[in-house]
């Protein structure tokens, strides 16, 4: 290595007072600073701080058909409600403090929305809490009164201090969330999925042996295909793992309850539809989460970028994988899945297509009962389909075909009460 050191030169001369004043002034000066930020750092230093807040949005109607102009969908209603603390937070006094809020429970109520939300802030070390507390529950409370966006009715408006444990494994518990970056490229002959990508994702199966792949919508409830069970439905002969590899699994669980469609009969693909309760229940982290329903209204347009992960084999006739792939598809709209030269009258309701003409990119042998999902602007995940059925694997104008979430929303609902 070679050193670059400052004023080492083969000269001496003596130095001038005003320059050992300069160099004893830059000195101090360095003492002070280094000083100032140890002290900020080491005595001062920062921390994550949880507030939960409460507010009702009243004078509105949730899915309701009776024609009034204040209708909104549960999904929309969260995002408008984030959106507003965001920007109240943003442009107010604690800016510089404020990291984020989650939405984590919006309750409908006779006269509107009760809204439960997780605010996020980095406060020093020194300072009182309550304090703190009393200036969220005012700055909310202050600016909420001038929003238009929602009608909130200010007297509602509560703000109380969290544990940080509460607080981060509340957030953890939220659902369709996720802790690293999303980077997609396929399954078949793809990309590994890094730790923790898709925390929803589960494997069931038979004597250690991966059958199928499921989705966690609760702390202890599965849903996946009702194809999978076809051959045996007896829960003690299932078990559930959870994590991006099979062997060795992150967490392992016992299968308590099995329960199939009742109309789905084999060989038929309609009603192909499960959920799969397993025990103890899980505690949800970085790795383990559950993802979110969409509403049985919402709808997802043609065209739109979902995405799917599984075991499943990289081509057809293979073998399941033991580490856990992701590819980005497309939604097919009917019109085009439902020609000829596609799958025709194959397509049935509650069905739906995703991948592409071209091929390629597909769910394969052991991916069913997977999760395809989609994301909205809030980088909230949403369960849309369930890996079903298709022609082969990636072959040309026979796309991936999936069994359609919201179709079934109410039946998942009437099982698991979710």
């Amino acid at each position: 290595m070679m050193y670059r050191a400052v004023g080492l030169g083969t000269q001496n001369r003596a130095a001038k007072p005003w320059m050992i004043a300069l160099l004893v002034l830059l000195s101090l000066t360095m003492v002070a600073l280094t000083t100032g930020l140890l002290t900020h750092f080491l005595v001062s230093g920062e921390k994550m701080e949880y507030y939960h807040g409460t507010f009702k949005i009243s004078d509105l109607q949730v899915n309701s058909n009776s024609g009034q102009k204040s209708t909104y969908q549960l999904k929309d209603l969260r995002e408008m409600s984030e959106n507003l603390v965001d920007e109240i937070f943003i442009d107010s006094a604690l800016n510089k403090h404020y990291i984020k809020n989650q939405i984590v429970r919006l309750t409908p109520e006779v006269d509107g929305v009760k809204a439960d939300i997780i605010m996020v802030f980095q406060f020093p070390s020194t300072g009182q809490r309550t304090l703190r507390e009393k200036k969220i529950h005012n700055i909310l409370n202050q600016k909420i009164r001038n929003a238009r966006a929602l009608p909130i009715d200010v007297s509602s408006v509560q703000v109380n201090a969290m544990s940080s444990s509460t607080g981060k494994l509340t957030i953890q518990a939220c659902c369709g969330k996720r802790a690293v970056p999303l980077i997609v490229n396929r399954i078949m002959s793809g990309e590994l999925a890094a730790k923790a990508a898709w925390p929803w994702q589960a494997s069931l199966q038979r004597s250690n042996i991966h059958q199928c792949g499921a989705t966690l919508i609760s702390d202890r409830w599965l849903v996946t295909a009702a194809h999978c069970f076809k051959n045996n439905a007896n829960p003690r002969q299932w078990t559930v793992t959870f994590g991006t590899t099979i062997n060795p699994p992150l967490m392992k669980r016992e299968v308590k309850r099995i329960i199939v469609h009742e109309r789905y009969r084999s060989p038929a693909r309609e009603y192909d539809i499960a959920v799969v309760q397993f025990y103890p229940r899980v505690t949800f982290s970085d790795d383990i989460r559950r993802i979110c329903l969409p509403e049985a209204s919402a709808s997802f347009p043609p065209n739109s970028t979902v995405y799917i992960t599984g075991f499943g084999a990289l081509y057809y006739g293979g073998e399941s994988q033991n580490n856990l792939r992701e590819a980005k598809v497309k939604i097919i709209s009917n019109a085009v899945c439902k020609q000829p030269q596609v799958y025709g009258n194959d397509i049935k309701f509650g069905m739906f297509c995703a991948g592409y003409l071209e091929g390629i990119y597909d769910a394969c042998r052991g991916d069913s009962g997977g999760p395809l999902v989609v994301k909205d602007l809030k980088d909230t995940w949403y369960l849309i389909g369930i890996v079903s059925w298709g022609d082969n694997c990636g072959q040309k104008n026979k796309p991936g075909v999936y069994t359609q979430v919201t179709y079934y929303r109410r039946w998942i609902a009437s099982k698991t009460g979710l």
